[in-house]
């Protein structure tokens, strides 16, 4: 009854019988200057409006709380909730309302499409805010990326005298079964296939294209760190473009995602057919190079020239990605016709979380079928 209780709000939960004392009605006060007291219309059926106001100490203080009262993952959500439902973007343009907050992909999100309006004096205190978001991130992200993708590249640069300890065994033995010997019971293996060593023989193009439109928020931020842990390889060059209705080219920052972030201008429209015909402009090598277009497809520009832009790119041997988002926000808002085109042209445009990134590109690296979560739903 306490629990729901602190569900339902005030006067809508008076029939509980449960009466708030100590750290709980604390938690009560918190949650119902967000969402709503208890009568009929709010949170638990309010209409009365939430209580932080525009007054940045108030805001201050109900930010120490949350973060007293409720774990991390449930302050984000609030925070997030905070935003939307009060209108407090201005107030995080202030620098004690950055150092309250509990810093997340989101917040970095909102920080960014804040950016052109924040004022000097908070800069600093934002980037502080951006970098710990994006330090936690790579760490996180970046040994699974190398190691998963230092594997690709290796059983990608295939060798047919290799020394025993780079010998493919898989690939081998399938190649051999015609010399299967049933008395003996093995496989005589008269041609040996092996992996090459990726950091002597082999060097593949990446190409990260990303819609900077407002919904992408959290693929931007996701994207710059994996472009970054991309970047540090010496067996792949890494460009990163982003894109609105202008393109812009942002590879000369990949060394700090930080700088890449703020480098970007989140909303405006879209022209997707713009970015790729400028990353078909920098491909040398097509047959080496990835293309990664990260975009909920939304096209403001030709769509036709857009479609024959992926296919020529495919025809000349380039593996072309589509990702409709890459977070762990769920199953994204995207267009299902540009989806189901690009489906048609053999690039399927599927929502991807961080963790699976890395599995995505090792696939792509290795010219395989692509690891599409939920498979039947996107075809």
């Amino acid at each position: 009854m306490r629990r729901w209780r602190l569900v339902l709000g005030g006067d809508s939960a008076e029939s509980t019988g449960c009466t708030l004392t100590g750290r709980d009605a604390a938690m009560d006060g918190a949650l119902t200057a967000l969402y709503g007291g208890g009568k009929p219309g709010g949170r638990g059926g309010s209409n009365r409006s939430a209580g932080l106001g525009a007054s940045a100490p108030s805001v201050a203080r109900w930010l120490g709380d949350i973060r007293t009262y409720f774990p991390s993952s449930v302050v984000q959500v609030m925070q997030r909730d905070a935003i939307d439902r009060l209108g407090l973007s201005a107030l995080l343009l202030e620098p004690e309302m950055l150092e309250a907050v509990e810093a997340d992909v989101h917040l970095v999100g909102t920080l960014l499409s804040l950016n052109k309006a924040m004022p000097e004096t908070t800069k600093e205190t934002a980037r502080a805010v951006v970098r710990k978001v994006v330090d936690d991130l790579e760490k996180r992200l970046s040994t699974r990326t190398r190691a998963t993708l230092t594997g690709a590249l290796d059983r990608s640069a295939k060798i047919n005298r290799p020394r025993h300890h780079d010998i493919d065994w898989d690939r081998t033995i399938r190649a051999n079964l015609k010399n299967y010997l049933p008395e003996y019971g093995t496989v005589v293996p008269e041609r040996l296939i092996g992996y090459g060593r990726a950091a002597q023989s082999v060097k593949k193009d990446v190409i990260l294209c990303i819609d900077q439109s407002g919904s992408m928020a959290a693929s931007v931020v996701y994207a710059s760190v994996f472009g970054a842990v991309l970047a540090s390889m010496r067996t792949l060059q890494t460009r990163l473009v982003v894109f609105d209705t202008a393109v812009v080219d942002l590879t000369d920052q990949l060394d700090d995602p930080v700088d890449v972030l703020f480098g970007t201008q989140l909303g405006g429209g879209t022209d997707i057919n713009r970015a790729l015909a400028y990353c078909q402009s920098k491909i040398s090598r097509p047959a080496d190079t990835v293309v990664v277009l990260i975009s909920d497809l939304y096209e403001g520009g030709i769509r036709d020239e857009m479609l024959k832009r992926v296919a020529a790119m495919k025809a000349s041997g380039v593996q072309f990605v589509t990702l409709l988002a890459l977070s762990d926000e769920g199953t994204p808002a995207y267009d299902r016709d540009h989806a189901a085109a690009l489906g048609a042209l053999g690039a399927p445009a599927f929502a991807c979380t961080p963790d699976l990134f890395p599995e995505v590109m090792a696939a792509a690296i290795e010219k395989r079928a692509l690891p599409i979560p939920d498979k039947e739903t996107h075809q």
